[in-house]
């Protein structure tokens, strides 16, 4: 028997079942990459119109059970203390006639009714025919039920439905049922909508979605407070993304007080009104005009084919992997420093340095778009022109839709850099990570301008694969890196 032989054992004397209890396999579940965690996220809610008109609904069942009331007592005395239930009922545990007269709630049980009263004259119109009908709630403050009618109209058309009172102007609140009663159903649905949207503005952690026409809502336990460290970035149903601090669009990585700074700087037209309407730059060496049509900034002239970037108009071979600070603004000293014109200058000229890049990324943006219209015709040709099924060519979708987040993080990063200052090895890794985004976020944008042939399809999916996957990485970073910095307060601002 050779050596090998000897070492070897047969199936039969190989013991299974102690190998099974010794290598216990355990496979954690794969978790979509929309589902993973990051420090930059934040924990929220989504919630449709007839989630809120739920939640709504439990509240005030709630408040019922303990105070023993009718819901629509139940929810003016919550209206009134902003739905802050432990509130209210602390309060009306403590004084209960305060509560209910500050309220403007009588706590019976009399259904609202159209009655006719012999002898009556309306106060308002002066009507005083036979079988008239009138309303008065329980202040016994009664009017003709037409002018009760217009008067309740008229409030709801006006926006109000919180704290509609007695037509007497006594601190009596007209309840639902009432208003039901009165109204037509035209009238009572549009009361019932701003109800259900001043709940949702009455909760702190409650937010609509500031998008036209969109109906959710999203709750996000984020306060005041933390806005200086924390940029909730949301997202609604509807795939919408707004910040829930301030309700503008996703800012990310800039903090609300540097978005808010920001923008009423660039409102200022004594800055920016010589350079923001120009849409073209000459050539540096032809000085031909040139104009932009496409996200990419690698720009070639027809004229004389110099290639050349568009945010500094620097030689383009210059913009390689081993120099790019295309994005980095170097600050210049000066004999005359201590010149007032001469500072002013400069603080211009370093202005617009950040707004030049904050505005191509936004122009950018408004170009890949159209980009991004055309990219079902090109996803379409290239599965005609290839062996790729229709799902395989969704990677060129998902690239536009990465690039389109990039170039929005980008815009943002110009304006957080312009306010940070420039005096810790943190700003200068914050600009390394903003400088790798952009040149990733412009590979790709030139690799989805690049035209589909037959013989490069396969590769340039791969190429476009890959690249998208590196630009979504780098964002990643930059988000994660500068979220860390708003914990840890390791930036410092020059506001």
């Amino acid at each position: 028997m050779s050596d090998f032989e000897s070492d070897t054992m047969d199936e039969d004397d190989f013991d299974y079942s102690q190998e099974d209890e010794e290598q216990d396999f355990v496979f954690e579940p794969v978790i979509p990459e929309k589902d993973i965690k990051r420090s930059y996220d934040v924990e929220y809610k989504c919630y449709s119109p007839s989630d809120i008109e739920k939640i709504q609904n439990e509240e005030i069942s709630h408040v019922c059970n303990i105070l023993g009331c009718t819901k629509e007592n139940a929810s003016t005395l919550l209206r009134h203390f902003k739905w802050n239930k432990e509130r209210l009922i602390e309060s009306y545990m403590e004084n209960e006639d305060a509560v209910k007269k500050e309220a403007g709630v009588i706590m019976d049980v009399k259904e609202p009714k159209l009655i006719t009263v012999p002898g009556f004259s309306c106060d308002i119109c002066c009507n005083d025919q036979d079988n008239l009908l009138t309303f008065a709630l329980s202040c016994d403050h009664r009017f003709c039920a037409d002018c009760y009618e217009h008067y309740l109209t008229d409030k709801i058309k006006e926006g109000e439905s919180r704290y509609i009172t007695c037509a007497e102007n006594c601190n009596l609140i007209v309840d639902e049922k009432a208003i039901q009663l009165l109204v037509k159903p035209e009238i009572y649905q549009k009361y019932k909508i701003l109800l259900l949207r001043a709940f949702v503005d009455d909760h702190k952690s409650l937010h609509w979605c500031p998008y036209p026409n969109c109906e959710n809502a999203v709750k996000c336990l984020i306060t005041k407070a933390q806005l200086d460290t924390i940029v909730p970035t949301v997202e609604c149903s509807s795939g919408h993304r707004f910040c829930f601090g301030c309700g503008l669009k996703d800012h990310q990585p800039a903090i609300c007080d540097v978005v808010k700074r920001w923008l009423k700087k660039c409102a200022d037209d004594s800055e920016t009104s010589n350079w923001i309407a120009a849409n073209t730059k000459e050539c540096v060496k032809c000085f031909s005009m040139i104009e932009k049509n496409g996200g990419c900034n690698h720009m070639t002239c027809r004229k004389c084919k110099h290639e050349f970037c568009w945010i500094c108009l620097g030689p383009w071979a210059d913009h390689g992997t081993s120099w790019y600070n295309c994005s980095r603004y170097e600050e210049k000293e000066s004999v005359d420093a201590r010149d007032a014109q001469t500072k002013s200058r400069q603080a211009l000229e370093r202005y617009l340095h950040y707004y030049n890049r904050y505005a191509n990324h936004d122009q950018s943006a408004k170009l890949d778009k159209q980009l991004y219209e055309a990219t079902e015709k090109k996803m379409e040709v290239m599965q005609k022109s290839s062996d790729f099924s229709w799902i395989q060519v969704q990677f060129l979708k998902s690239a536009v839709d990465v690039l389109l987040k990039s170039r929005a993080t980008l815009m943002w990063t110009y304006a957080l850099a312009y306010y940070l200052a420039r005096n810790s090895n943190a700003t200068a890794l914050f600009e390394d990570n903003q400088r790798d985004l952009e040149m990733a976020v412009e590979a790709l944008s030139g690799l989805l301008e690049t035209q589909i042939t037959p013989e490069n399809a396969a590769e340039l999916r791969q190429t476009v694969l890959d690249k998208t996957e590196y630009v979504n990485r780098r964002r990643q970073i930059l988000l994660s890196d500068t979220a860390a910095g708003h914990l840890e307060k390791r930036w410092e601002y020059s506001f």
